[in-house]
């Protein structure tokens, strides 16, 4: 009997049959098309669930953002939103761009010349005069400030007092311009005297971090007796420092950043951070950058274009507002806010007015301010600005205030 020749090999599309053509195709049969189709429609369902999931929380969480208490613009909420949720390359980079497109004038006077000042009594309305003289304790008045700007203006860079305590004069305020090129704008520089004057921190609702036990706003006795406020410093994860208060570290502080320090008696202190935990005499320590000014000299830093230490949004170069705090050898204090400054001509005018150790605080007109205040007979806080200050709202922090500020009260 002859043998039979039988053909093996991988069933697939090249197979044939004995008779030379082509097995049939698989086809899933029904049951099959069912599972498929289940299995799509699964997936097409888990990626409509994950988008709308996703849109969800961004509608709530940019909601959440516009509809935050507080004073902040709509503007500065989306920033804000933006930073803390990974898109902060991209505000810088908007930023950026809008700075290019505004930067300040250059040339020109100032409209108007130097404001004259009438001196702020807290209790209410303007003082005539009670304001001037000094105690044997306190601290002497400061000496003029010399203008950057050639031929000085009528009372540019000197002294005018804007509120006292008692019979005393507490702060003084004087203006100046800028530098010899912006000179159409006028910066505010701020003397306070700490042997009539306490400061306290209040943290914010967003910065430093998580909520804390103190206060976001000026509350009940703190209102009724409040007599100026000024900004802090940076977003924290800008600041390359650290915030400490009350005990509690929100970020750990960082060894030679500027310091900004508060005593449990109302002092305030500019100093590089020597390390270590505060003193039991401390009650916060605000980190922001690194020192402008340390023992009267200018750091070598202010021609630095490095992040770390002059922040991402804007370089050290850049002309925006800014504002600053410094220490004189007196332990009084100076506080600079003002336009179309960069980092050099801050700490120039820091220097000036004569501060030992000083360091910038925030940037740009959003948050940088310094604000007055008068009291009505029943004790309500009526906010004042300083001459150029532009700031948005008057009652930022008379309301909760998304950021970390410093108020200062009678002794």
């Amino acid at each position: 009997m002859a043998a039979v020749k039988v053909k093996t090999g991988r069933a697939g599309a090249n197979a044939r049959t004995e008779s030379g053509g082509r097995p049939p195709r698989h086809r899933p049969g029904r049951r099959g098309r069912l599972r498929l189709s289940r299995r799509g429609r699964r997936i097409r369902t888990g990626i409509a669930v994950l988008l709308l999931v996703g849109l969800t929380w961004l509608g709530f969480s940019i909601g959440g953002a516009l509809t935050a208490p507080g004073t902040d613009s709509t503007a500065a909420r989306l920033a804000e939103w933006g930073r803390t949720h990974h898109l902060g390359w991209a505000v810088t980079t908007l930023e950026q761009k809008q700075y290019a497109m505004n930067k300040p004038a250059t040339g020109g006077s100032v409209v108007g010349g130097v404001p004259t000042v009438h001196p702020v009594d807290p209790a209410g309305g303007s003082s005539t005069g009670s304001t001037t003289q000094r105690g044997p304790r306190l601290a002497a008045p400061p000496a003029p400030i010399r203008p950057l700007a050639p031929s000085r203006l009528a009372r540019e860079g000197q002294w005018q007092a804007l509120f006292g305590v008692g019979k005393h004069t507490a702060a003084r305020v004087a203006f100046l311009r800028p530098d010899t090129t912006h000179t159409s704008y006028l910066v505010d520089v701020v003397w306070m005297d700490p042997s009539l004057l306490r400061f306290k921190l209040f943290p914010g609702y967003q910065v430093p971090g998580p909520p804390m036990t103190a206060p976001d706003q000026l509350l009940g006795a703190d209102a009724k007796s409040v007599l100026a406020t000024f900004n802090s410093g940076f977003q924290m994860g800008d600041s390359h420092g650290g915030y400490w208060q009350n005990g509690r570290t929100i970020k750990r502080l960082r060894s030679g950043a500027a310091s900004m320090v508060l005593s449990k008696d109302g002092h305030l202190s500019v100093k590089a951070w020597p390390g270590g935990p505060p003193g039991h005499q401390v009650v916060a320590v605000r980190q922001n950058l690194s020192l402008l000014i340390q023992g009267g000299k200018i750091s070598p830093l202010v021609s630095s274009a490095n992040t770390k230490t002059w922040g991402v949004t804007v370089g050290n170069k850049d002309f925006v507002w800014r504002t600053g705090i410094g220490v004189r050898a007196d332990g009084s204090i100076v506080f600079v806010v003002g336009p179309a400054l960069n980092v050099q001509t801050l700490a120039t005018i820091l220097q000036r007015a004569g501060a030992i150790n000083a360091m910038e605080l925030d940037i740009n007109p959003e948050w940088t301010n310094y604000l007055t205040y008068t009291h009505t007979t029943s004790g309500g806080a009526v906010p004042h600005r300083l001459g150029t200050d532009t700031m948005p709202s008057l009652v930022r922090y008379l309301q909760p205030s998304s950021r970390d500020f410093v108020g200062v009260f009678a002794r």
